[in-house]
């Protein structure tokens, strides 16, 4: 009756209401199943073979109805849609968060049936376990050696059995039905480990539901029945874990361990609906500016932009040109030594606006100083706007583009770069395809990219437009300012100064690319001499991090010795450039940055508290500011 119901009052209805009005339904039927099974759980243990039927046959249904949603287009709709693609976008988190909850709800029901005559013969039998365990733990003793503890990166809990004892290591609520609650120190019995990392489990009382096998650890039990004392917990506990990039952490013996795993499961990898790179290859047919400028820069703007506002930060890359060709620029040229990341033509994009307009706003400009009066001053040589989705809501594909130029501003249409080109154009079909090559263009590139590029970029901020020379140093400081706000703060409330030169200067650090050139550089330098070993260790590299850092650019920031940093100003360059060559030249003569901070020849500005104090409250207001 249901579904004749809807086939009555449907026919006037679109397809994506449709799709609406069927989640609606599904949502019902799991609100009632969960309401049955919560009554069932209240009687006490029953027979829930006739649920896992039901729950198995919802779970289908909704995935029919994802996938009517994911082939719907607004072209399908008879009459217009408004906001079509965001209120797709919210169905189908809506469908998502139904599936992952009927498939914890599937694992449930699936396990109630399991005998208990395990629960009752355990203690019996857990003798027999623990002799067995020895002799296993013996024999393993003497097979190891101290090469095969340097090579182990697999989980503990991969190579014991499938059902087991493991030991909870902090606190944790139920998130959904179907999950476990529990305290810190509890005892669960595993029946079951799901590849998700969410694991069937029951406690001592019997109860049973799902849990995150981060916050577990393997039960090692000194005696019959006996628990580990809380210095044992923190002691003897083997954790194993990984970090949001795919690194395992080795087993760690500090008191602290507990707060650390927490901090890593905390500093994770943020999925965004825009991760893209997109290379800047050249510009033609750019006009030239007048003969009483002299051009200090020529660069192109970039930032996200959907039409009324700009989404992101403004990040700049500038261009080269060769005299011959002044009409043509350049990026990412081949020199030798480092690549300046002002000219690196290579930038990753992060978004997470859901507007169906978002694209990249290009600027293209120069820098000029006016030869009669040494005025200095911006000027635009036309934009153009790269939309990132087209009007069903699907991503441009991957490839180069030709970006023709516009004049005026982005809020204006049909303003010319150049207007005399236009008035040169005939009718002929020939001179308007002559026409068309005149005028000035802008050619990118958008990649795509592998798994491990995605993995990598989703380390960054939501929304972030940057250069990829950049990425590796700007994950390490974000896993840092993680350690500090998740894991050294007395409370999460805690608002109060934190004492860190690092969090307190590296945004100043990014507003001077000479001095993140030259951190690059000193970073490239220590981390040739780095192991392999020693690259995978985040902990460790994070240490390094923070002592390059120190050694660096870290003593520059301050130096008086360093001229104030000018956009676009060759002399103001060339001489910041020296100073910091000789001060990193001198660095690796001393084995460090010491000697500069205590040395009566370098004077530095008179010290002021935001050297060395990150203000967590102040950093909020500025991120609410900006967005």
């Amino acid at each position: 009756m249901a579904g004749l119901g809807r086939g009555s009052r449907g026919r006037g209805r679109g397809p994506l209401q449709r799709v609406q009005r069927r989640s609606r339904e599904l949502r019902e039927q799991v609100d009632a199943l969960l309401a049955e099974s919560r009554q069932r759980g209240a009687l006490g243990p029953a027979d829930s073979r006739g649920l896992y039927p039901r729950c198995v046959e919802l779970k289908k249904l909704v995935d029919e109805n994802m996938h009517t949603l994911k082939n719907l287009k607004k072209a399908d709709e008879p009459a217009p849609v408004g906001n079509y693609n965001q209120r797709k976008e919210e169905e189908e988190k809506e469908l998502l968060k139904l599936t992952q909850q009927l498939q914890k709800l599937a694992a449930v029901f699936s396990h109630e049936s399991i005998s208990k005559d395990y629960t009752i013969d355990r203690e019996c039998q857990s003798g027999h376990h623990i002799e067995q365990e020895n002799e296993e733990e013996d024999e393993d003793d003497e097979e190891e050696s101290s090469e095969e503890e340097d090579e182990v990166e697999d989980d503990e809990f991969e190579n014991q059995p499938t059902i087991e004892e493991c030991i909870t290591v902090g606190d944790f609520d139920a998130q959904q039905e179907g999950d476990l609650s529990f305290k810190k120190s509890e005892v669960l019995l595993i029946l079951d480990k799901n590849p998700d990392g969410w694991w069937m489990a029951e406690n001592s009382k019997g109860e049973r539901g799902l849990v995150p096998k981060t916050y577990l650890a393997v039960y090692k039990k000194e005696g019959l029945g006996q628990k580990p004392s809380e210095e044992e917990t923190d002691d003897d506990i083997e954790v194993v874990d990984e970090t949001a990039d795919g690194t395992k952490i080795k087993e760690r013996t500090d008191s602290h361990w507990s707060a650390l795993r927490k901090a890593i499961r905390e500093i994770q990898p943020r999925p965004t609906r825009i991760s893209l790179i997109i290379t800047l290859w050249s510009c033609k047919m750019i006009p030239l500016p007048g003969v009483s400028i002299q051009v200090l820069s020529r660069h192109v703007r970039l930032c996200l932009f959907d039409g009324n506002r700009v989404l992101s930060n403004i990040h700049t890359v500038r261009a080269m040109w060769q005299p011959k060709n002044p009409k043509s620029w350049t990026f990412s040229p081949r020199v030798t030594g480092i690549l300046p990341g002002l000219l690196d033509g290579d930038c990753f994009v992060r978004s997470n606006s859901s507007s169906p307009d978002i694209g990249i706003l290009f600027e293209l400009g120069i820098t000029y100083i006016r030869n009669s009066t040494g005025e200095r001053g911006e000027l635009s040589c036309g934009w153009t706007f790269l939309k990132l989705f087209d009007s069903s809501g699907i991503p441009v594909s991957s490839k180069t583009l030709e970006l023709l130029l516009n004049g005026g501003t982005p809020y204006e249409r049909g303003v010319e770069v150049d207007p005399s080109i236009s008035r040169r154009a005939s009718d002929s079909i020939f001179h308007q395809m002559i026409t068309l090559k005149k005028q000035p263009q802008l050619f990118v590139k958008l990649r795509s990219l592998s798994t491990q590029s995605k993995d990598i970029l989703n380390l960054l901020p939501e929304t972030l437009i940057g250069s990829m020379c950049y990425i590796h140093l700007l994950i390490l400081y974000r896993q840092i300012l993680g350690d500090v706000l998740l894991k050294d703060r007395i409370s999460a409330q805690s608002a109060d100064l934190i004492s860190n030169p690092i969090l307190a200067t590296f945004p100043k650090l990014m507003e001077q690319p000479d001095l993140m050139d030259a951190f690059r550089s000193a970073w490239a330098e220590k981390e040739s001499t780095l192991k392999r070993s020693e690259k995978r260790d985040q902990e460790f590299l994070k240490t390094v991090f923070t002592l390059v850092y120190h050694d660096s650019v870290f003593p520059l920031l301050q130096s008086t010795f360093l001229p104030k940093h000018k956009w676009a100003d060759e002399e103001s360059e060339a001489s910041r450039w020296k100073v910091i060559a000789d001060f990193l030249k001198q660095t690796r003569e001393n084995d460090g940055a010491l000697y500069s901070l205590l040395s009566s020849e370098t004077v530095h500005k008179a010290f002021d508290i935001s050297e060395v104090a990150y203000d967590f409250l102040g950093e909020a207001r500025k991120s609410s500011v900006s967005t």
